[in-house]
């Protein structure tokens, strides 16, 4: 049976051009307020013009591939290469199943499961559709949780030693509508059972970490908080003058972390007196690459029997 690897990732624009038709599909078809295009625009040309998130994922699609002798594809939800272009793709290939990993390691039904429904309707339009072992998530996972928390001690190293011992740590992921713990999702309980594991690894005291969410739309329903901005103003009212900000629902560079951590969030910072560091994402790392190759070969010795 021919095995692949679909590395599936949320997808960005490639320029500035592209910002409209990028919205236009995260927003289902739905017109954008030029004012929103503009925001977003203003965003991307303060971090260079374009997202790094393809090239990035590429290349750790390129290294895994060279790790574990199998093809490794990359899909992406909204922009090229499509999901639905790269599952028509393989079933040309002659892939017959494939171990399917979202480059972000929490379940929720707005991101892993729109990847997964992105991925179900893709298999129904090719002729000869492969099986799925589909990761729902890592977010325990002990090689993310190692790697993560190196780079967390990355961060703090950037600190005289006298700042590092009582330097604090806010773990931070992407806001998502609160009416998700209604339907009882797991996605809050796994972010912040990650983040528990990562102040036991890093040996944090009780009253030295927390976590906050972060990049809440404006959508006019309540959304999952406390949002990393109003947190930052209250760890200064607290006193707290040296913080590291370490996104772990993220685990590449792209616009939520090089805007809304590097810019927004260290220009209030700045504002109230706190020193802000942020630990190097995983992007395409070693560390990245052998949390990826876990992932499969846990995926293949966990699922002999794979389902269309």
């Amino acid at each position: 049976m021919k095995t692949a690897v679909l590395l599936l990732a949320y997808g960005g624009p490639n320029s500035l051009a592209d910002i409209p038709a990028y919205l236009l599909d995260i927003r289902g078809g739905r017109e954008t307020p030029q004012a929103l295009i503009d925001e977003i625009t203003h965003r991307y040309e303060a971090i260079g013009g374009a997202s790094p998130l393809l090239r990035i994922t590429q290349s750790a699609a390129t290294k895994l591939q060279e790790r574990i002798g199998l093809p490794v594809y990359v899909g992406m939800r909204h922009w090229a290469p499509w999901i639905k272009d790269t599952v028509a793709q393989m079933a040309a290939d002659g892939v017959q199943q494939a171990v399917v990993i979202c480059m972000a390691p929490h379940y929720s039904s707005l991101s892993i499961g729109a990847y997964r429904r992105r991925l179900d309707e893709a298999l129904a339009q090719v002729e000869r559709p492969f099986a799925v072992r589909f990761v729902e998530s890592w977010h325990a996972q002990p090689e993310y949780i190692d790697a993560v928390a190196a780079n967390v001690r990355v961060a703090l190293e950037r600190f005289a030693p006298e700042e590092r011992n009582n330097a604090f740590v806010v773990f931070t992921a992407h806001s998502l509508p609160a009416s998700i713990l209604e339907r009882g999702e797991p996605y809050d309980r796994q972010l912040r059972e990650t983040a528990s594991l990562l102040a036991q690894r890093l040996n944090l005291p009780a009253d030295r970490w927390d976590f906050s969410y972060q990049s809440a739309a404006n959508t006019g329903v309540p959304w999952l908080g406390p949002q990393i901005e109003e947190f930052i103003v209250e760890l200064a009212q607290r006193g707290e003058k040296n913080v590291v900000v370490a996104p772990i629902g993220f685990v590449a560079d792209h616009v939520e972390v090089l805007y809304d951590i590097d810019i927004g969030v260290r220009e209030i910072a700045h504002h109230h007196g706190v020193r802000i560091e942020r630990p190097p994402m995983l992007n395409d790392s070693p560390a990245m690459v052998k949390i990826l190759a876990a992932l499969v070969e846990e995926t293949l010795q966990a699922t002999p029997q794979a389902t269309l």
